[in-house]
C-alpha cells in the first residue's frame, strides 16, 4: 500500500537564520513520501535565494504580500497538493522519525482530522513548550490551556506520563491535518491574523464531526516567539480579542448570552491585575481588544457560518468542565495531573 503524500509546509517571513538552523534536520526526515514546501510571505531579505541555492529540492510558494500566519497558509495551500499537510513553524527542530507515528495514527483513526506531536522546549529540552505542549484543551469559560502548560506554568516532560489522546485543539506550530478537511472547513479565519486561529479551526473540525489528537510517541522542539514574543502587548491584544471572536463564532446563542458578560468581567479583572503589577501596556491591550470586539460585534457575528452546527461545551471533546482560572489562581494548581480527570469530556 502506498503511503499517503505528506507536504510539510513552513510559513516564513524574513528569518533566514532560522532556515539555516532548522532546515538541515528537516530535510533528513525519513518519511518516504514527503514534500517540503517553503510558503514565503513576501520576504524582503535573501531567504528565498538562500533556500534555492542550498536546498534545491525544497518547493517554494511565494505569496505576494505578508498575509500573516492564517492568510499566509490559506494562500499557499491552494497551490500544494497532498493527502496530509504538516503546518510547521520555521523555528522548530524536528527529530528522527517524527512524521511516521502521527500519520500512522491518523490513517488508523480516520475520524481524526488533525493531530500534533509532543512539543518540547528547544532551549530547555526537559520542559514542555508553551505553544502546544502535550495537546490543547479548553475550559467551560473558553480559556485555552495545554497538558504540560497552564497559563505561565510549564511542566517537566515525563515520557511515562505522556499518552496519545483526544484533545480540543492541536498546536498551529506543528499541525498535521488532512488536506481535504482543511479546505472543507474553510481553512484559517484570516480575521485572526495570528494567535488562536488554530484553536478556531480545530473547533470547527469538531463541529463537522471530526476528532483531534496528540500523538505521544512523536516529539519536536520549538524555540517559540519567532513571530511575536510571548510578552508582547500585541500578542496580549490578539489573544483577548481573538478569544472573544472565537467564542462568538462557534458557541450556541444560549451559551453566549451568559458567557460573554462573564468573560468581559473576568477580562476586566485581568486588565486590573496587569496594571497594578506594573504592566500598563498589557492592561491597555486588554481594553483595546474589548473595544475592537464590541464596536465591531456585527462583523464578528456574521462569521457564524450556518454549515457548522453549533454545540455546547458538553458535546465537545477536550473540554474541562471547571474553571482553569480558579484552579490555577485560587486553588494554586500548576500541573495538568492536579486537575480532576473526570471533568474532561
Amino acid at each position: 500500500m502506498n503511503k499517503p503524500k505528506v507536504a510539510v509546509v513552513i510559513i516564513h517571513w524574513n528569518r533566514r537564520a532560522l532556515l539555516e538552523q532548522f532546515l538541515p534536520a528537516l530535510i533528513k526526515s525519513t518519511y518516504s513520501n514527503v514534500e517540503i514546501v517553503l510558503a514565503d510571505n513576501n520576504s524582503d531579505d535573501d531567504s528565498i535565494a538562500y533556500v534555492k541555492e542550498t536546498f534545491p529540492n525544497i518547493t517554494i510558494v511565494k505569496n505576494n504580500k505578508n498575509y500573516g500566519y492564517a492568510g499566509g497558509y490559506n494562500q499557499a495551500l491552494k497551490q500544494v497538493k497532498a493527502d496530509y499537510y504538516v503546518l510547521l513553524n520555521n523555528d522548530i527542530e524536528v527529530t528522527p522519525g517524527w512524521i511516521e507515528p502521527v500519520i500512522e495514527y491518523m490513517v488508523n483513526n480516520p475520524d481524526t482530522a488533525a493531530a500534533q506531536p509532543i512539543m518540547l522546549d528547544y532551549q530547555q529540552k526537559e520542559l514542555f513548550e508553551y505553544a502546544g505542549a502535550a495537546g490543547g484543551f479548553i475550559d467551560y469559560l473558553g480559556y485555552a490551556f495545554c497538558k504540560g502548560r497552564i497559563f505561565e506554568s510549564i511542566e517537566v516532560y515525563n515520557p511515562s506520563e505522556s499518552q496519545t489522546r483526544n484533545v480540543f485543539w492541536a498546536t498551529g506550530a506543528c499541525l498535521f491535518i488532512k488536506a481535504d478537511v482543511f479546505h472543507e472547513a474553510g481553512g484559517f479565519d484570516e480575521h485572526f491574523f495570528a494567535h488562536m486561529e488554530e484553536i478556531d479551526l480545530c473547533w470547527r473540525l469538531q463541529l463537522l464531526g471530526y476528532q483531534l489528537a496528540v500523538v505521544a510517541n512523536a516529539q519536536v522542539y520549538h524555540v517559540g516567539g519567532g513571530t511575536l514574543n510571548k510578552q508582547s502587548a500585541q500578542k496580549t491584544y490578539l489573544n483577548f480579542r481573538n478569544n472573544l471572536i472565537m467564542l462568538t463564532k462557534n458557541l450556541p446563542l444560549k451559551t453566549l448570552i451568559w458567557l460573554i458578560p462573564l468573560r468581559s468581567f473576568l477580562d476586566l479583572l485581568s486588565s486590573i491585575f496587569f496594571f497594578i503589577n506594573g504592566f500598563p501596556k498589557y492592561s491597555l491591550a486588554v481594553h483595546k481588544a474589548h473595544s475592537d470586539y464590541f464596536f465591531k460585534f456585527r462583523k464578528w457575528w456574521k462569521l457564524r457560518d450556518k454549515k457548522f452546527n453549533k454545540k455546547t461545551f458538553s458535546e465537545l471533546k477536550g473540554v474541562y468542565h471547571g474553571s482553569i482560572v480558579a484552579e490555577h489562581f485560587i486553588a494554586k494548581k500548576s500541573s495538568f495531573k492536579q486537575l480532576d480527570e473526570s471533568k474532561f469530556t
